[in-house]
């Protein structure tokens, strides 16, 4: 049953002529507990109920969205008693939009409803915030795949690259608060940190990996990365924000806050952070091309990242917006690592349609920008 609050809404963005009219994408997300108090945040068990109130099938990606509660991704926001937010120590994903699957999508046709239930006691650090009432708002930066395409059963995923877009529509959507009494205790992630293995350790992220031909790819992204950012980084200070590629990917936002992650990532010298060929948190398949544990900013690689080429393929052989640069994936994940970007999107078109405070908190855009002004300065 949907809240009373919901359906007046619903009905009043009907109403009014919103994107909620008939054939317009519309969605509604509704959160529900066993209990608004638990004594443990091994009680914390939330239930969302996704339905697709519009009169067309859609076809949305799980990733980071209250469809996902198989990966643990961020699908909430949570605030403490004080209003703060609980940190996030999940982890956070870079995905090859030419490699996903059906198992990385739901699809719902008119007037369908899909339950997802996420356990979430591993995936904050409520222990920070301590006891006291949590308000949980789900995840709703959906992004879909245009009906026509994903209704080609046989060819459903084919060039899907350039089908994806963010959902532009209102998702209507609920809050609940629940108390915790008393445990609070940090749970660690389902999975194991690998020992180190054969590698390489200097003054930078080690290289964990028992493939000798893997360990040096992934050296080499790294070495990439850091030349990418320091790359896009002078191009900023050269340039300036009046820019036409700057402003493409990041609107009105400072330079100096560009440049800072930028410059984060140039000079990232952390001998304690493991660039790993593992995948001890079973994340790889579906896209996955590689994710950042965000309690211990160590990065693990999935299989499809290793057919990625060198960034130098940007002048000949590949292009930026297929996003398939090894040194620009790991870009992507050190932004994660030490300036705790998000993924709110991915796709270099779906970037630039973000807003401005969007643009700077998501991973993608700074991949896809720093590869474009590789691409633009360097070929």
């Amino acid at each position: 049953m949907y809240s009373p609050l919901l359906v007046l809404y619903l009905a009043a963005q009907l109403a009014l002529g919103s994107p909620l009219d008939p054939r317009a994408p519309a969605l509604s997300v509704e959160l529900s507990a066993p209990a608004t108090s638990v004594s443990s945040i091994e009680g914390l068990k939330i239930s969302a109920a996704i339905t697709n109130t519009g009169n067309e099938p859609i076809t949305l990606l799980n990733y980071n969205t209250v469809l996902d509660d198989k990966l643990p991704t961020r699908s909430f926001a949570i605030t403490g008693k004080d209003g703060k937010a609980v940190p996030f120590t999940g982890i956070k994903l870079s995905v090859s939009l030419a490699d996903v699957d059906e198992s990385s999508f739901t699809t719902l046709e008119a007037g369908q409803t899909v339950t997802t239930t996420h356990d979430i006691s591993a995936l904050y650090d409520f222990a920070s915030a301590g006891t006291g009432s949590f308000t949980f708002s789900p995840a709703i930066d959906f992004v879909t795949v245009d009906s026509a395409s994903a209704s080609k059963a046989s060819a459903k995923f084919v060039e899907r690259g350039r089908e994806f877009s963010r959902l532009e529509t209102v998702v209507a959507s609920n809050t609940i608060t629940i108390e915790v009494t008393s445990d609070v205790a940090k749970r660690d992630l389902e999975g194991r940190e690998p020992e180190a293995e054969a590698g390489t350790l200097q003054k930078r992220a080690r290289t964990t990996c028992s493939n000798a031909s893997q360990a040096s790819f992934i050296s080499s992204s790294y070495t990439e990365a850091k030349s990418l950012a320091s790359i896009a980084s002078s191009y900023v200070s050269s340039r300036g924000t009046s820019d036409s590629l700057y402003r493409a990917y990041w609107g009105s936002n400072t330079a100096s806050r560009v440049t800072s992650v930028l410059n984060g990532v140039a000079n990232e010298n952390s001998s304690s952070r493991t660039l790993s060929c593992t995948d001890p948190y079973r994340a790889c398949g579906g896209g996955v091309i590689a994710y950042t544990v965000t309690d211990t900013t160590n990065i693990y690689y999935c299989s499809i990242f290793f057919n990625e080429v060198a960034h130098s393929r940007l002048c000949s052989g590949t292009t930026v917006a297929s996003r398939n640069v090894r040194g620009g994936t790991t870009l992507h994940e050190i932004t994660h690592a030490i300036s705790n970007t998000d993924d709110v999107t991915y796709g270099c078109a779906a970037d630039q349609a973000l807003s401005d405070s969007r643009k700077i908190i998501n991973a993608d855009n700074y991949n896809c920008f720093a590869t474009q002004v590789y691409a633009n300065t360097q070929c």
